[in-house]
């Protein structure tokens, strides 16, 4: 680049540069300037005046998650929004002076209302790429104003059309359903978990009667956010009608087993059959019901797993609910006893024993049976009740084993278990060749015990084995006995 070329360059740059200061330095510029120095001190003193009592406010309310987010997200940037504010009624008032439309003021405001979009945007929204629509789009919208552009890309936007019949489809009308689908669906959404929220809480209300209105509010609300801003956007509503009938015959076909598992959802909260808290058992599912939602019932097992079932399940399968009527369940517990024992004596104990665990049914005592005489135990079954099946039935069936165990211990009652012997003969060495065998000596009487055959002697050991219940204690030597 030649020394003219720069001189030039350099030319321009400082023509460019004067120009600026001298857009600047005019009185309006300055005048604009100051009123926005202004406003900005406006912003900050209200901040520091207000910043308690909406604390406190803030601190009183119990909210959804999402309306606490947003909550949150405005409150720290209060004084950015006092600023927006203030710089929104300065343009009203540049405007009605007759301003012109690239007026500082105007960009300062822009910005202003792109970057609190952009700032709350990303506080109360969780998906990042749904966030980064946000806020492109702000900065778009903010630059397209500042540059004077909104309206002609609004009318190229609008000239990329298709026509559908009478209807007339263009690309700005797309963009605004979308965005005004969006906002309204996510306004609805809020205002249904908020008034959810305020649904459970009420006390007059049974759980099922407040899952069932909480979900007739949410679906309402979707309902209406979508037909307002279908509407909004100018869609002629009478012209879906064939549409949407057309259109719910292809979801009856396709979407079915959701269709199914809405409506048995309806009809479970409308028979009360189950609610939130209940303690059931479905197939091989132990566990207290934790939330009934649309399409499914949330179950929390024992174990801390979280079974998610289908409604329809509940509806086409037989389902056992612990606490149904009452939350009372009984629990059976067998046992058997040494035949040394009293029977009598036996019931007493267990039913004492039982008494003494603490999730075991005060109200109504518990029960023991003798229910049979068996091969080496007298055998009993004892019967109680708990309220609380959700804290786990095996525990509880085993805090009374353990009481049986200590309170049989300390009155000397034993406890039975099978006791096998095996008494054993072998044969005597022959003592020469073609010489018969010579008995072994009986272990009993001491006398020769009759020979053994030669097609017995190929056999080996002979083994004789019987069965006989002892009791439980100290190993006792019994002499051996043959068979």
């Amino acid at each position: 680049m030649d020394g003219a070329a720069l001189q030039k360059l350099a030319a321009e740059a400082a023509g460019w540069a004067n120009s600026v200061l001298a857009f600047f330095y005019q009185p309006s510029s300055l005048a604009q300037f100051a009123a926005i120095a202004a406003c900005a001190l406006v912003a900050y003193l209200l901040d520091r005046w207000t910043r308690a009592p909406i604390e406190a406010q803030a601190r009183k309310i119990r909210a959804a998650p999402s309306l606490l987010r947003i909550i949150v997200a405005i409150r720290r940037r209060m004084t950015l929004v006092y600023f927006t504010v203030c710089v929104w009624l300065l343009t009203l008032v540049d405007s009605a002076a007759g301003g012109p439309r690239s007026s500082i003021i105007r960009v300062v405001f822009n910005l202003a209302l792109a970057y609190l979009v952009i700032t709350v945007a990303s506080r109360i929204v969780r998906n990042r790429l749904a966030a980064r629509i946000i806020a492109a789009g702000a900065w778009i919208v903010a630059a397209l104003s500042i540059l004077d552009l909104a309206d002609p890309v609004s009318r190229v936007l609008d000239a990329t059309a298709i026509d559908i019949g009478n209807a007339r489809i263009s690309l700005l009308f797309v963009i605004k359903a979308f965005v005004v689908l969006a906002v309204t669906l996510w306004l609805a959404s809020i205002a249904g978990n908020f008034l959810d929220t305020r649904v459970k809480r009420s006390e007059e209300l049974t759980p099922a009667l407040r899952v069932l209105i909480g979900k007739l509010l949410k679906v309402g609300l979707i309902f209406v956010a979508c037909v307002v801003g279908l509407a909004a956007v100018g869609v002629d509503l009478t012209a879906l009608t064939v549409l949407s009938g057309a259109l719910g015959v292809g979801l009856g076909f396709g979407l079915q087993k959701v269709v199914s598992n809405f409506i048995s959802g309806i009809i479970i909260l409308t028979d009360r059959s189950i609610k939130p808290g209940d303690t059931i058992s479905l197939g091989d599912t132990f566990g207290w019901i934790r939330e009934l939602r649309a399409r499914f019932v949330s179950v929390i097992t024992r174990d801390g797993r979280e079974y998610l079932i289908p409604n329809e399940d509940f509806i086409t399968n037989q389902v056992i609910n612990w606490s149904f009527s009452n939350d009372l369940v009984r629990i059976d517990v067998t046992f058997g006893v040494s035949y040394d024992s009293d029977p009598h004596e036996v019931t007493r104990i267990a039913k004492e024993a039982t008494a003494s665990v603490g999730r075991v049914v005060a109200e109504k005592p518990a029960v023991c049976w003798l229910t049979g005489f068996g091969d080496s135990s007298l055998d009993f079954v004892l019967r109680f009740w708990i309220r609380d099946p959700q804290a786990g039935l095996t525990n509880v069936r085993g805090e009374v084993l353990l009481a049986l165990w200590d309170a049989f211990k300390a009155n000397g009652i034993a406890i039975p278990f099978p006791h096998r012997e095996i008494l054993m003969k072998t044969p005597v060495t022959l003592a020469g060749e073609g010489a018969a065998p010579a008995a072994a000596p009986d272990d009993r009487t001491g006398e020769a015990a009759a020979p053994i055959d030669d097609g017995d002697a190929s056999a080996g050991t002979r083994t004789a084995r019987r069965q006989s219940a002892r009791p439980a204690g100290p190993a006792k030597t019994a002499p051996s006995e043959a068979l």
